[in-house]
């Protein structure tokens, strides 16, 4: 008792102490050299197979003509190709060249970062590869334009955005995913030597080309410059409705078609769902508001460390009631804050909030900060030994996501408490995106689901209840044949996932016209493009590197073992039990 009265009051702490302005150091460079060789990280310090990628060198291009030499440079030298921007927020090693390292350039768009240029008469803009999304959301604004689609996260380059689906939630008008905003772009591609090894290819609204290249996960060639769609400016106004969960299986369609940015994000084990009601307003709609989410904002180092040390406490001791006390808090916490949203951009008053679209349609605080503070970060920043997570990114077809929900109910009502290792994260948010051309973007009108949860510092350590998360995840993409996000997920989601895109043998034919010798392609981008499983190995499924089948592949001596699934029996997930013979 005594220790949660604890738990109590440090959370009081964190909860109110997050209330204090303070600014993150900035992240680390994804890309780290030494004397002989550069390693290359995403923002969370780890990939999924938790090895380095590993690069002989890496170039800066500031200029377009500087990035098609280096194209050119790797062409001519036959070496192995892969573009990072500044940010590096992929997890899957889309990015990673070569495992051999001693083949392969990696070229950084980090530097080729300042063209924006706004066209106001015909509505759009056109940025470098490189510039971030946040920069060419304020050019745009203060042109008195807004971009309509954005990810909910900002720490992205606008053609890191594209190339892997990321999106924010609408089933209006050209939906919420960005790169259905896209209208052109520019994207150099190898060439033969009397093209100088490397050309720039324009790609423009009518091109077919276009249906390939604005999601490309970086193989089909690197792109230069993107064009986007834009809007007259306009102002949003969010409410945050906190309810019951009863009937969220049969009210999520309806509530996407009601609210142009609506989403929903439900928490299991507390029965609860928050409903975002999130539409446009005229410009003249009083309000200066910011969403500033909370999961995005700067944390004091000490408190992220704790947070960690908390939860690696409720991990080795098995208190599902630990995990469960930092859910109810974390709600709580939420709902009086209104989630990171700020009336007057410095404090939540009440709703409605409401605020220029530039200001509510993303947020990442935390990215921005004097070099000189060092006291706070990212919570996930590798440096701090802060929170460290997998996350599981679903994306439905419309019509399956209410029998999905009801089965993971079913699941929940075994044991509600087993789920609060996921709601003491971000539950479950749900959003909406709208049926696309693109090749590898959605067919028909979608719902997303991302979740997150735990990762234990070490490959070779099982999870509490993760057997839970394991049966959600083979149900979400093996039950109900959800496609897997590009950027997020384990491995094991992208099993034959060549086979649930319509349009992929498409976008394989542009690949091979594009670039015939693969020098964009590495065995990683393969293994997830082609949907290749994993090697069997013991402990495989304890990091979603494998399905397991066999005992060995979770962890048999810490007593962890190979299941069928509680609701979804053609499952096999690693449960922990006092012996093999066990459910």
């Amino acid at each position: 008792m005594y220790y949660f009265r604890w738990l109590l009051g440090f959370l009081h702490l964190f909860v109110w102490g997050s209330i204090i302005l303070v600014h993150a150091i900035p992240p680390p460079d994804p890309v780290q050299c030494n004397r002989t060789i550069c390693t290359l990280s995403n923002s969370y310090g780890a990939w999924g197979d938790r090895k380095d990628c590993s690069v002989k060198s890496v170039v800066y291009p500031t200029t377009e003509e500087e990035l098609r030499s280096a194209v050119a440079h790797a062409n001519k030298n036959k070496l192995k190709v892969k573009v990072v921007s500044k940010f590096s927020h992929t997890i899957p090693k889309l990015a990673c060249p070569s495992s051999l390292g001693h083949d392969s350039l990696l070229i950084s768009t980090a530097k080729y970062d300042s063209g924006i240029e706004i066209d106001s008469v015909n509505l759009a803009v056109t940025a470098d590869a490189g510039v971030a999304l946040r920069d060419v959301i304020d050019k745009v604004e203060e042109a008195g334009l807004s971009l309509v689609a954005a990810p909910y996260w900002e720490g992205v380059s606008v053609a890191g955005m594209i190339s892997t689906g990321a999106h924010g939630s609408s089933w209006w008008g050209k939906g919420g995913a960005a790169h259905d905003h896209v209208i052109g772009l520019s994207m150099i591609v190898p060439g033969n030597e009397s093209e100088g090894y490397a050309k720039v290819k324009q790609i423009g609204a009518q091109d077919q080309l276009l249906n390939a290249a604005k999601v490309s996960l970086g193989i089909l060639g690197v792109i230069s410059k993107v064009k986007l769609s834009l809007e007259r400016g306009f102002k949003r106004s969010i409410t945050y409705n906190f309810t019951n969960d009863s009937s969220i299986e049969n009210n999520f369609m309806e509530h996407g078609k009601k609210y142009e940015f609506g989403d929903i994000t439900w928490y299991p084990s507390k029965h609860t769902a928050v409903y975002r009601y999130d539409s446009r307003v005229p410009m003249d709609t009083p309000g200066d508001g910011i969403n500033d989410f909370l999961g995005f904002q700067s944390n004091e180092i000490l408190i992220s460390k704790s947070v960690r040390a908390s939860e690696k406490l409720f991990e080795s001791t098995k208190s599902v009631n630990g995990e469960c006390t930092l859910a109810d808090t974390t709600l709580w916490y939420k709902k009086q804050i209104g989630n990171g949203l700020k009336n007057n951009g410095q404090i939540f008053t009440g709703y409605p909030v409401v605020g220029r679209q530039g200001k509510m349609q993303t947020s990442g605080s935390c990215l921005y900060s004097p070099k000189t503070r060092i006291d706070a970060s990212c919570a996930w920043d590798p440096r701090i030994k802060g929170l460290f997570f997998y996350e599981s990114t679903a994306i439905f077809t419309a019509t399956k996501f209410g029998d999905f929900i009801k089965d993971v109910k079913k699941l929940r009502d075994l044991k509600p408490e087993n789920f609060c290792g996921i709601d003491h994260y971000n539950g479950f948010l749900i959003r909406y995106i709208k049926a696309s051309k693109a090749y590898l973007g959605q067919s028909e009108d979608s719902i997303v689901v991302d979740f997150n949860y735990y990762r234990a510092d070490e490959a070779s350590t099982p999870r509490l209840n993760q057997d839970v998360m394991e049966e959600v995840e083979q149900m979400a993409f093996f039950k109900y044949g959800a496609r897997p996000h590009w950027a997020k997920n384990r491995n094991l989601a992208f099993l034959k996932v060549q086979s649930k895109y319509l349009n992929f043998n498409k976008f394989i034919a542009v690949k091979k016209q594009l670039d015939p010798e693969n020098m964009l392609s590495s065995e990683w981008s393969d293994e997830i493009l082609f949907g290749k499983g994993g090697v069997g190995s013991d402990g495989c499924a304890l990091e979603g590197l494998c399905i397991c089948s066999e005992d060995r592949h979770c962890s048999p001596s810490k007593g962890y073992f190979c299941k069928p699934g509680l609701v979804y029996s053609e499952a096999r997930v690693c449960r922990y039990s006092p012996s093999s013979s066990n459910l």
